[in-house]
């Protein structure tokens, strides 16, 4: 029997890194469920995906509310199957000072952000678990581990994926149910979000340099959905703020405190009457890609050797062997030329003293006077 298509679920699929996530799920005739606010790009990814020979469900929703995400998981199963794959993936941002933000501000930030994640988990986990499969993929970033000034209240939310995940991954380990629940912590992207995130900073913002492009996260997050890692990190810089932060945590901070202002943003004074999408969805398509096409990078080595670990311990494991085998046929080959030069000589005892037939094999019997060629 032909295999069925994955039907799979991705929040904020409209633009950015979840357009380009629907797209390569497209390309393999997955069958997938597009929720996000904003329906004029949603009807332009659902184009893509039929385009591509995939099926699509437009469920429009906004995932700081509970209600309208139980809603889009039941549409979807109802339309197009057993949901496989949810990827929690919708956000927003404010990019401001903390002492400026507003109360209203951040609690919807961290309603979307967070608890978007939460409300896409318990849907996802009402259909998975009675079937006892699935698999979970949360979109963090590196500001999980590590936040920068002047996004407090995302960086808040990115921290609190990675708390509740590690306790929900604990209660279903401990009821034994085999659903999968992995973190794919991303590096700075880019995407629309820094044309639309409302946004107090002289000038406009920026992606953290060095930039890659959504279809790098789109790849892991493909390859994370179908391969059990707990958690996955994409692209260096991800890796080097994790370590660092774990080491030299005080120096991050007064570091971000002298640059982490500039980097997040250009030398262009901002627009101040620039609509955002705080609260409502702007009427328009913004794609996967922003507009730092010329800055950002398409692959990621890290990425690469992170997603094929495996190949390369076996090909490590490989050439060891190899080298291991040669090794031990030099020393077999040299033991066979020694042995045979000392049976030479017990066999022609007046031409070779005793003494110097011991001497033979003392580099054998006494390793520590052999040198560390023959010490390994």
């Amino acid at each position: 029997m032909p295999k069925q298509p994955e039907t799979v679920v991705v929040t904020g699929a409209s633009a950015g890194v979840g357009r380009a996530t629907v797209r390569e799920f497209a390309k393999r005739g997955a069958n997938i469920g597009l929720i996000a606010r904003g329906e004029v790009g949603l009807e332009n990814a659902r184009k893509e995906v039929e385009a591509l020979g995939g099926r699509a469900l437009i469920v429009p929703a906004d995932v700081s509310d509970h209600h309208q995400v139980d809603a889009a998981a039941i549409a979807i199963e109802e339309n197009l199957g057993p949901i496989d794959i949810w990827i929690n993936n919708a956000m927003v941002s404010v990019f401001s000072p903390f002492k400026e933000m507003d109360p209203a501000e951040f609690r919807h930030v961290t309603e979307v952000t967070y608890l978007g994640v939460v409300y896409g988990t318990m849907a996802a986990l009402r259909y998975m678990i009675p079937r006892n499969a699935g698999t979970i993929v949360q979109v963090g970033s590196a500001l999980a581990y590590r936040s920068i000034p002047l996004q407090s209240a995302y960086c808040g939310a990115k921290h609190a994926i990675v708390g509740f995940t590690d306790s929900l991954r604990s209660e279903l380990l401990h009821d034994k149910i085999d659903i999968h629940v992995t973190v794919v912590e991303l590096p700075a992207m880019n995407t629309p979000q820094f044309e639309w995130v409302k946004s107090r900073l002289p000038r406009s913002p920026q992606p953290v340099p060095p930039i890659f492009q959504p279809e790098v996260a789109a790849r892991a997050l493909y390859w994370s959905a179908h391969h059990r890692r707990r958690e996955v990190e994409i692209g260096s810089p991800t890796v080097e703020a994790i370590i660092a932060n774990k080491f030299f945590p005080g120096y991050l901070d007064r570091y971000l405190a002298s640059h982490g202002y500039d980097a997040q943003q250009t030398d262009e004074p901002a627009d101040r009457q620039r609509p955002n999408n705080l609260w409502n969805p702007l009427p328009q398509d913004f794609g996967a890609h922003g507009r730092f096409d010329e800055r950002a990078r398409s692959r990621s080595v890290q990425a690469w050797i992170t997603t094929h670990r495996s190949w390369l311990a076996g090909g490590v494991g490989v050439a060891a062997g190899v080298a291991g085998i040669a090794y031990t046929m030099v020393r077999w080959n040299s033991m066979r030329s020694l042995s045979a030069r000392a049976q030479m000589a017990l066999q022609r005892p007046s031409r070779l003293p005793e003494r110097a037939i011991r001497s033979v094999f003392s580099k054998h019997e006494r390793p520590s006077e052999a040198g560390p060629a023959l010490q390994s």
